[in-house]
């Protein structure tokens, strides 16, 4: 059975790559979303031009687009069967997307995480303290929960039926982590696989700034330690 295949992608002032992602984007993919995040620029106007399903979410923040996608999903009428979450900057290879899904339809794994892996890193695609962030993030996950992930990376694919029972809340940057965590605690099958990674089209919205890189590891950390003591 083919199965149904949707990519949710926030993105805010990304007029720049919004194209190049969507066009790389394999055919397999069902259909594209971006979720423009109260962009000044023409990120909307460029992403529907190049085929792209473009929803608006005013809500600044990185997990508010996220909800806004799946509450896009909700609300269609038929079968949705995987999401992928693809960052709208070009700093991921959208044509590694099939490597992602693979497990899921081979071998019926819930959730595959697209690891950032240094042999794979374009040099200064990650700053320092993005990778000293990464690295402390996911040794706490081991300690705490025995957990086997290496990366907290934006690329990542999972059975939609399963992202629905996490019940998704965070609204910024502890979304990524938020979900490993509560796939950890709802012992969902899970795999990494290595991927590409670039130098992002832009300056990034987290790691550019030293107030969004405390920001999103202040949430990351709050994730991690509020399920280190939850029952």
């Amino acid at each position: 059975m083919n199965k149904i295949i949707k990519v949710i992608i926030p993105a805010y002032n990304e007029e720049k790559s919004i194209i190049k992602v969507i066009q790389d984007i394999p055919s397999v993919v069902d259909e594209i979303i971006i979720v423009d995040n109260n962009s000044s620029d023409q990120t909307a106007k460029n992403a529907q031009e190049a085929g792209a399903k473009v929803l608006t979410e005013i809500k600044k923040g990185y997990g508010n687009a996220c909800l806004k996608g799946m509450s896009y999903v909700k609300s269609q009428t038929h079968q949705t069967d995987i999401i992928v979450f693809l960052d709208g900057d070009f700093s991921d290879y959208p044509e590694e997307l099939t490597k992602l899904i693979a497990p899921i339809i081979n071998d019926n794994i819930d959730f595959v995480i697209g690891a950032r892996v240094s042999r794979f890193r374009e040099k200064g695609s990650m700053t320092r303290p993005q990778i000293f962030g990464n690295w402390l993030a996911t040794t706490l996950m081991s300690l705490l929960f025995n957990s086997k992930f290496t990366d907290l990376g934006p690329f990542r694919a999972i059975k939609y039926h399963k992202l629905l029972a996490l019940k998704m809340e965070d609204k910024t940057y502890g979304w990524t982590v938020e979900m490993q965590l509560k796939a950890l605690k709802n012992n969902y099958s899970y795999l990494e696989i290595p991927v590409k990674y670039r130098n992002r089209i832009g300056v990034s919205k987290v790691s550019g700034t030293i107030k969004g890189a405390i920001f999103a590891g202040v949430n990351i950390l709050y994730w991690i330690f509020k399920y280190s003591f939850k029952k």
